[in-house]
C-alpha cells in the first residue's frame, strides 16, 4: 500500500509442508480415481498430509519462523499477526493466539480471519491497511490449513484438491512513498 504516509512492504516469506505425501496412487485406493484422472483435470501429482499430532498452528508457526529468518526480523520486532485459516487447531483461542504463544510475540494484536481460498489476500489487505495508520510497524500474515481433517476422503471430486500447508509475510511499514505491494 502505498500513501503520502509511506509504503507496506513485503520483507520476507517462509512456508510449511507436512512430511506425508499423498500421491495420485495413494488417493486411487481410496476412491474410485486414477493419476491419470486426476493429472489431466487438475494438474495436481501429490499433495502434503498432516500427521494425527500436527495441527494448523504448527504449521502456521513453522511458516511465521522462516518469514521471520528470511526478513532478518526477531518475534520482538513483530506487533500485530493475523492468520487466515478455516481449519483453526480449536474454536478458541483463535490459531493467531497460539502462533503467538508459539514464537513469543508478547502481547500484539492477533486474530484469525475465516475466508477460505481468498483469505490470505484478505489478511494481507488488512495488514497492509493496519501497517499504514501508522499504528503497527511489522505484521506476520499467515495462510494455514490442515483441510485434511475436514475433506470427505470418500468424494472423490473435492478429495483430490486439497492438501495442508502454510505460507506466512512479514509485512514492514517503511517511510519511503511510491514503493509497496498495494
Amino acid at each position: 500500500m502505498q500513501s503520502s504516509n509511506g509504503s507496506v512492504i513485503i520483507r520476507g516469506m517462509g512456508s510449511h509442508l507436512p512430511e506425508k505425501i499423498l500421491t495420485n496412487e495413494d488417493l486411487s485406493s481410496i476412491v474410485d480415481t486414477s493419476d491419470e484422472w486426476i493429472r489431466t483435470r487438475t494438474g495436481i501429482q501429490q499433495r502434503h498430509i498432516c500427521a494425527d499430532d500436527e495441527n494448523t498452528s504448527d504449521l502456521a508457526t513453522a511458516a511465521a519462523n522462516k518469514a521471520l529468518e528470511n526478513a532478518g526480523l526477531c518475534p520482538a520486532d513483530i506487533d500485530l499477526l493475523i492468520v487466515a485459516t478455516i481449519t483453526p487447531d480449536m474454536p478458541f483461542p483463535s490459531t493467531a493466539c497460539l502462533v503467538q504463544s508459539k514464537l513469543g510475540l508478547g502481547q500484539i494484536a492477533a486474530f484469525d480471519v475465516e475466508a477460505a481460498c481468498s483469505g490470505f489476500l484478505y489478511v494481507l489487505d488488512m495488514a497492509s491497511a493496519m501497517l499504514q495508520s501508522g499504528r503497527y510497524r511489522n505484521a506476520i500474515v499467515i495462510g494455514a490449513e490442515k483441510l485434511s481433517s475436514i475433506i470427505d476422503w470418500e468424494d472423490r471430486t473435492t478429495c483430490v484438491l486439497f492438501g495442508d500447508g502454510a505460507g506466512a509475510a512479514i509485512l514492514s511499514h517503511i517511510k519511503e512513498s511510491g514503493t509497496g505491494i498495494l
